[in-house]
């Protein structure tokens, strides 16, 4: 059975791979988006708010700065805010230098960049303070006078250019329903509570996923809807880079899905146990504490207590850098409240857990202690590795012993574990005023730039091997039981319809700009111009016959039409009408097909009370520029007729109903609802036929 795990693994790897070649070859059929006139549904219902839709949701951040920059004066705006961040995240060797540039090209009078919006005693306090103390936060009173700026006259004209326009093409891309065949699946990667995670590739943009499957019957028989439920809400939430993101959410006839970041790199007490001795040394171990520390305070910023960290539960990269997942067990404490509920894993619940007291943020920083503390011993602080021992005891080493240290740890790695592993809440360090930012200041992360770490700026420690399967082999994962006597029903459904969203706004537009395809498909016209699927009005796609024909036909723009079509009639057959139409429904028929000769078909459609509509159709069949005799003339068609008829016979005929409608939309010159907005249609066709 070896040969099986083999073959999963070398699929895996491959679709790892991909990347742009991962992409299906309807990829841009899949992505195309609609004309914005499909879009006002959106445009009327979006909340108009400046920070959700150019600051937060990615695609409309980009499409924002494309807007600015295409305006002198908004540009230096957006130039400012880049300086500014990359003053955030520069090394402290090098802040001072990065700072005095941002006040010399920004703030100094008569500067080609200069930002008159700013007041003078900002930009004097920034300069005396930049002489002090040059900390991260030194233009923070800046940054926020600009994007107020922009958020009225400049946000108010984005939302009429055709970027806003742009954008909601985008949002409604993103609300089409998601279904199993939105993906490529793939080898099973573990087991969660309702079920099975696997490998999953988005068909259309070549990205990988986990997805982690929810059985239906499952949940029913354990009555896990509720912790279902909030575990999808939560993670819908959040938006962090050091927790595991949801992307989107859809339903089977057995299965609720999760779609979540993949993290191929396996979890922690993997690395931890069985990659050579265990534990880490202390640097590694510290490097990922403090992505641990911004993890918790991106949930802590969402009040959300976790509740369950543990190895098992942190997730690595392809790079090396560290996410937490599984959140089924974290809770929303409302503003000014706490919880209470002895939830968790034997060996990692807090005391006050334990003690069934209640709580906010502390058991997640007790929790973190006890990850630092596994990561540089190679143990628990309170349980031996597979060590045999009850429950009760361990509850009662968690609450009574203090952990002991051996030479593995270096004073500052002893000292945070202490801090964090306080019997007393109230006495440990996170819990206390300054919350997450007092932990991020104690002297074992001295070497770390958390403004470099949450813009992924600093090298992991370890890189996971890309050629590396990071779980167990496919036979050793354990498969579910089937779930007996529980019968699904229309009661459900209520439930399953708050579960199954469809995608996650942010995610998804990450994926799009990270797989490129927002470039891909985003693109402008070389002149400036708004790309044809960006304009209200689109033009018609080239006809069926332009398309058949387009490399036989001979058609002279300055010739009359009722003159050629006169002489063709003296010299050569034409074939009757109902030959016609069977060209127009099933391409070329036999009875055509087995005449020798050659056929010249021309249609055009125009619009006699507006030439400049017409203007477009006609030289995109080659017939020149109008002429008013060209646009006068009336040679309507009348179908099913069955007596053979001479064009001639044709011209002044007049029959522009339904049939002549009909006739427009089977061509694909335009769609039958766009003609019936025009006043009238020209329709001349000229036909040759040799015997």
């Amino acid at each position: 059975m070896e040969i099986e795990n083999i073959v999963a693994n070398t699929v895996l790897l491959k679709a790892r791979e991909g990347k742009r070649s991962g992409r299906s070859k309807k990829w841009k059929e899949m992505l195309k988006l609609p004309p914005v006139s499909h879009c006002e549904g959106i445009r009327c219902s979006i909340e108009r708010d400046y920070n959700q839709l150019c600051d937060k949701q990615p695609i409309g951040r980009l499409l924002f700065r494309q807007f600015c920059d295409s305006r002198p004066d908004l540009k230096r705006c957006i130039e400012f805010l880049d300086a500014v961040a990359e003053y955030e995240v520069s090394s402290d060797e090098k802040r001072i230098d990065c700072g005095l540039k941002v006040l010399e090209t920004y703030f100094t009078n008569g500067s080609a960049a200069h930002l008159p919006e700013i007041p003078q005693e900002t930009v004097n306090e920034c300069k005396a303070r930049l002489e002090k103390n040059p900390s991260k936060d030194l233009f923070m009173d800046c940054t926020r006078i600009v994007h107020e700026y922009l958020s009225k006259r400049p946000f108010e004209a984005y939302q009429e250019s055709v970027y806003f326009s742009r954008f909601l093409q985008w949002k409604w891309l993103e609300k089409q329903p998601v279904t199993k065949h939105t993906f490529r699946h793939y080898r099973v990667l573990g087991k969660g509570g309702f079920g099975e995670v696997c490998a999953c590739q988005v068909r259309a943009t070549g990205k990988m996923y986990a997805c982690k499957k929810l059985e239906k019957k499952r949940i029913k028989k354990r009555k896990g809807e509720s912790m279902a439920l909030n575990e999808k809400r939560i993670l819908e939430k959040v938006n962090s880079r050091f927790v595991v993101s949801l992307s989107y959410t859809y339903e089977t006839k057995d299965a609720l899905c999760l779609v979540l970041t993949i993290m191929n790199g396996g979890d922690l007490k993997f690395h931890i146990y069985n990659m050579g001795n265990p534990g880490f040394d202390e640097e590694r171990a510290i490097f990922y504490a403090a992505e641990l520390c911004c993890g918790l305070e991106d949930l802590q910023r969402e009040r959300i207590v976790y509740r369950d960290l543990k190895p098992e539960n942190i997730l690595l990269d392809d790079c090396g850098h560290i996410r937490i997942s599984d959140l089924g067990l974290a809770v929303q404490i409302p503003e000014g409240e706490t919880v209470r509920g002895r939830v968790g894993t034997v060996g990692y619940m807090a005391p006050e857990v334990l003690k069934n007291e209640k709580y906010t943020f502390s058991p997640d920083w007790w929790g973190l202690g006890c990850l630092i503390y596994e990561m540089i011993e190679g143990q628990s602080p309170f349980r031996k590795h597979k060590e045999r021992v009850k429950r009760d005891e361990i509850d009662r080493r968690v609450k009574e012993d203090q952990e002991t240290y051996s030479d593995k740890f270096s004073e500052e790695a002893k000292s945070i574990c202490r801090m964090l592993l306080a019997k007393n809440p109230g006495e440990r360090l996170g819990c206390t005023e300054g919350g997450a930012a007092a932990v991020k200041q104690h002297p074992i992360f001295k070497n770390i730039n958390f403004k470099r770490l949450e813009a992924n700026m600093l090298e992991p420690p370890f890189l996971p091997d890309p050629r590396a399967v990071y779980c167990k082999d496919v036979l050793d994962i354990e498969q579910f039981s089937t779930v007996k006597g529980v019968n699904l029903d229309t009661t459900d459904d209520d439930f399953y319809s708050k579960f199954v969203t469809g995608c996650v706004s942010i995610p998804w537009q990450n994926e799009m700009i990270e797989t490129g395809c927002f470039e891909d498909i985003n693109a402008y016209e070389t002149d400036g111009t708004v790309s044809p699927d960006r304009e209200k009005s689109p033009k018609p796609k080239r006809g069926f016959f332009h398309r058949l024909f387009s490399g036989e036909v001979c058609f002279k723009s300055d010739c009359n039409p009722l003159e050629e079509t006169s002489a063709a009639s003296e010299k050569q057959d034409i074939f009757d009408i109902q030959a016609y139409h069977q060209i127009l429904i099933h391409g070329i028929s036999t009875k055509l097909g087995q005449r020798r000769g050659k056929i010249a078909v021309r249609v055009f459609v125009g619009q006699i009370s507006d030439m400049l509509h017409a203007k477009p159709w006609i030289s995109q069949f080659g017939l020149g520029e109008p002429t008013d005799k060209l646009m006068s003339l009336s040679v309507p068609i009348e179908l099913g007729r069955t007596e053979r008829t001479k064009s001639s016979e044709l011209v002044g005929r007049h029959c522009l109903g339904a049939p002549a409608l009909k006739l427009i939309s089977k061509c694909g010159v335009a769609h039958a609802q766009s003609v019936q907005r025009y006043n009238s249609a020209v329709i001349f066709y000229h036909t040759s036929f040799a015997k």
